[in-house]
């Protein structure tokens, strides 16, 4: 059993590059480290902690369909503990949440603390801030203010894709928000240095704060981001609780990614096809499309976000990957299906 764990939070907006910094990080960590990652996702495509599998990670931990810090309150604790219990080095753990509400994570990390004599033991929260789009997503999800405003630092990334101007614009709202909390740049795909991020021992949300009840979320947050589904070739998937990849001592479960082949439905779409259809979707009501893609080039992983897309290729060496379209498409509440419906019938795939 592993004792002082060190968990520290990234937290921060959908598509704001939480795991591709976690992911940037590793090459600069010491050798001796290992380090899990206990990540949650909306929707039900496991799409980053595919990518992440492939890195250095001594085990990758995922959660589907909902947000740490409310609908999925027990599963985030009983994979903190099966991580404790399974290692005998001391791994540092970044509990990785795209919507979750800091001080409702960190008060149960805090609780965590105290069952576990300090086994388990809140190192930072880290807010990860989209530059070109937070001015944006902040209108819409009082959540991404409360992430910048509660934490021990932030991180501005995707800063190269606006003006100095913009950046400096940025900088003061920010410093409005939280003027006492660290802000430091990204460096594109280096990161940033991990001494920035690690061994902070943060004291926010401490379990005898005073107002901790104000600071407590009535999990309504939820409800600020809609997902939704699209398919080709793969049979809906189910629902599971909690998927566990270990490089050394793996935690088989059941897969949801089981596909079936009609004809033409593992036919690879046009990469011309598929850029076309996102281009005609609107950052203001979709903000993030993620999943698996077959193109002629082969099986990729998209990620949308704000209309900027990157493509990974991906070597489907399970086996799990016979269809060509499986996408977790998320937005706005209320609007987002339909540009979903309209992006699935451009690219020959459904709703589901």
């Amino acid at each position: 059993m592993a004792k002082n764990i060190p968990i520290t939070v990234f937290t921060g907006f959908l598509g704001a590059g939480k795991t591709s910094i976690i992911l940037s990080l590793l090459p600069r960590l010491p050798k001796d480290y290992k380090v899990v990652l206990l990540k949650n996702e909306f929707g039900d495509v496991e799409v980053d902690s595919q990518l992440a599998k492939q890195s250095s990670l001594a085990a990758v931990s995922e959660i589907l369909n909902g947000c740490m810090c409310c609908v999925l309150v027990g599963q985030m604790k009983n994979a903190l503990l099966e991580i404790r219990e399974g290692y005998d080095a001391d791994p540092v753990t970044y509990a990785h949440s795209g919507s979750a509400f800091p001080a409702t994570l960190a008060f149960q990390i805090r609780e965590l603390e105290r069952e576990t004599n300090d086994d388990l033991k809140l190192d930072a929260i880290v807010t990860v801030i989209d530059a070109e789009n937070f001015t944006g997503y902040e209108d819409n999800s009082p959540t991404a203010k409360m992430q910048a405003s509660y934490t021990d630092v932030i991180l501005i990334n995707k800063w190269e894709h606006i003006t100095e101007r913009q950046l400096d614009i940025l900088i003061d709202h920010l410093n409005t928000l939280n003027d006492l909390t660290p802000k430091v740049k990204c460096q594109g795909r280096t990161g940033i240095d991990p001494n920035l991020v690690l061994g902070l021992d943060s004291t926010l949300f401490q379990l005898d704060a005073p107002g901790r009840e104000a600071l407590q979320t009535d999990g309504t947050h939820h409800d600020e981001v809609e997902t939704v589904t699209i398919l080709k070739g793969y049979s809906p998937p189910h629902t599971h609780e909690h998927k566990h990849a270990d490089h050394e001592h793996a935690h088989p479960a059941a897969d949801a990614s089981h596909s079936h082949s009609e004809d033409g439905d593992n036919a690879p779409i046009e990469e011309k096809t598929l850029l076309q259809a996102l281009s005609a979707l609107s950052k203001e009501t979709v903000w993030r499309v993620k999943g698996f893609v077959r193109l002629e080039r082969g099986l990729h992983i998209l990620n949308w976000a704000f209309s900027r897309h990157e493509l990974t290729p991906f070597e489907d060496a399970a086996g799990e990957h016979s269809g060509s379209v499986k996408l977790t498409v998320m937005g706005e509440r209320g609007e987002v299906k339909r540009a979903a419906q309209k992006l699935a019938e451009r690219i020959g795939a459904q709703l589901v």
